[in-house]
């Protein structure tokens, strides 16, 4: 098995000089992406910020009782992050 594998990847570096070493760097791309703690924060950033940020009402629909409405839209809404 070891000795088609080298076979074919010297057939393929000789023949397809580009290929081989694009194919390589993707290939590594998607591991090692997977790996990255970049990953684990990027989920945990994406769970903790809401979708949809809720908006005040109108102003001529407004009945004095503005509760629903965030005092900035940077507010915490969901869960922390630590």
């Amino acid at each position: 098995m070891n000795k088609r594998l080298a076979s074919f990847l010297k057939d393929a570096w000789a023949k397809e000089l580009v290929l081989v070493p694009s194919f390589t760097i993707g290939g590594l791309t998607i591991i090692l992406s997977t790996l990255s703690p970049f990953i684990k924060y990027a989920t945990m950033i994406n769970q903790a910020t809401p979708y949809n940020y809720p908006l005040p009402s109108p102003p001529h629909q407004d009945d004095g009782n503005m509760l629903n409405a965030l005092s900035h839209p940077q507010d915490p809404q969901g869960p922390s992050m630590e």
